[in-house]
């Protein structure tokens, strides 16, 4: 699980404005402690790009190493990535040469760059959606020489006595891993050499060339925006686990490594907690808006996602929830003052008793009975009956909720919030989907924060342009 202190306190209407700069990029180091190689993985440097990012994260969140070690930026440019712009203040893919101290993004570019010339960082992967399919013959207008979709991208052929230095063989094995895992035919892999240095002034000004003037072997990894997100991070994870590889870099994943495999992987993890975890919610199927969340009057909001492409964001009237360049929902507050003194509570389930924490989300097949205590009153969100002011020790049904009261827009998911006489003590979800009951068990946020470390971005406008 990932930890951010939400601390956007700006105005937000239909899009985000342009002065929303707190957005910091996080630095994931997934370490084994076996000695060994270390990759550098960045996604989302142009935030139009939903393959690479979407790819980058799912490294950070389904991925184990067993030996070397693989350190991910899955969200360089996120403004953007919110945004769906390639860029709000320019190309971040073009700053890497020259760039003057008051740029709105000089403080990221230079974060970036001392990661990547980290002594421990053996080779870097930049990971870009890119138009059409690059051929190296004209072929139609998406297959031709000026496309930058489905490639494998150096700068220069080879960087000498360098480890790894080898860029067009290494280049031409990812290709050939590819090549022998086509999800169709005319997905062809091919390498591309900028040749950089020959005088390609715009390649200059790039991440790749950037590390390879400093001596370390850097590839773009290029998908192509004729397909859709899935398929597109399925290729990236294709050649990123073929470079892991060639570096003997052990790992084990968390889905089957197909087209079906990663949609499920990307569409499912979508949760976050509030404020010490005693709220969670799934927001994969979330409604447009959900109201009356109990906040904390003090204090602001802590904000713990379930994946590092997940964002909340302050819009003066409540916070706006984002999952990549999409916006899930709209979370309205209410305030109350917490109580911390319970953090668990009785249920019975399906007609077993179990003790269920704070934040967790319960499959439910039938019915669910919260035990009544002298301490806590509950309230089912949606719940109504005559008579009831505390709504435990009451068996309550899915059919016993008002759907317009779900969390989700199938009306599967239910809130149960605890009170101690006013104040906020915790939540529960309730889930009635099969999927749920498949699952086999309590969902939890549980893990490690990541590493900060990003820059404010202040400044111009987007840029529209193809490729790296």
């Amino acid at each position: 699980m990932l930890r951010f202190i939400v601390v956007l306190l700006f105005v937000l209407m239909s899009t985000l404005p342009a002065h929303a700069s707190s957005l910091e990029f996080s630095v994931h180091k997934l370490e084994s402690g076996v000695p060994g190689h270390t990759i550098l993985i960045v996604g989302g440097i142009q935030g139009d790009e939903p393959g690479g990012f979407n790819a980058a994260s799912l490294i950070t969140t389904q991925y184990k190493i067993k030996s070397g070690n693989i350190w991910v930026v899955p969200n360089l440019n996120f403004l953007s990535i919110i945004k769906r712009s390639r860029g709000v203040y320019g190309d971040l893919n073009r700053k890497f040469d020259e760039l003057q101290a008051d740029d709105p993004e000089y403080k990221t570019i230079e974060k970036i760059k001392s990661l990547i010339l980290n002594d421990q960082v053996d080779l870097v992967l930049n990971l870009h959606d890119g138009s059409g399919f690059f051929r190296e013959t004209y072929m139609d207008k998406l297959r031709n020489p000026n496309r930058w979709g489905q490639c494998i991208i150096a700068d220069q052929e080879t960087i000498e006595d360098t480890p790894f230095g080898g860029l067009a063989d290494l280049a031409t094995q990812a290709v050939n891993s590819l090549n022998g895992a086509l999800l169709k035919p005319d997905h062809t892999y091919t390498f591309m050499n900028t040749r950089t240095r020959e005088g390609n002034v715009e390649m200059a000004k790039t991440l790749s060339y950037f590390a390879i003037r400093n001596r370390k072997p850097a590839f773009g990894i290029e998908a192509s925006k004729s397909l859709p997100t899935h398929e597109r991070a399925y290729y990236h994870l294709t050649a990123i686990e073929s470079f892991m590889k060639q570096l003997d870099i052990q790992f084990e994943r968390g889905f089957t490594l197909s087209a079906a495999g990663i949609k499920h992987a990307i569409n499912d993890n979508v949760k976050f907690a509030l404020n010490d975890s005693r709220i969670v919610l799934d927001v994969k199927d979330a409604r447009r808006n959900i109201r009356y969340i109990p906040m904390r009057k003090e204090g602001g909001l802590e904000f713990f996602p379930s994946n590092p492409l997940m964002a909340a964001i302050d819009t003066g009237e409540g916070y706006r929830i984002y999952y990549g360049n999409r916006r899930v929902t709209w979370l309205h507050p209410e305030y109350f003052d917490y109580d911390t003194s319970v953090d668990s509570v009785g249920i019975t389930v399906d007609g077993v008793s179990r003790q269920v924490q704070f934040g967790d989300i319960v499959p439910v097949k039938n019915s669910f009975n919260v035990h009544p205590t002298s301490k806590l009153r509950v309230n089912v969100i949606g719940f109504t009956k005559k008579g009831f002011q505390n709504e435990s020790g009451v068996p309550i049904t899915k059919n016993n909720i008002q759907k317009r009261f779900s969390v989700d827009k199938s009306g599967m998911l239910y809130r149960v919030e605890f009170y101690n006489e006013e104040k906020f003590s915790g939540m529960v979800l309730v889930n009635f989907s099969e999927d749920a009951l498949a699952s086999g068990g309590d969902v939890r946020l549980d893990g490690k924060e990541a590493e900060l470390v990003g820059g404010a971005n202040d400044g111009a406008d987007p840029l529209d342009a193809h490729g790296v």
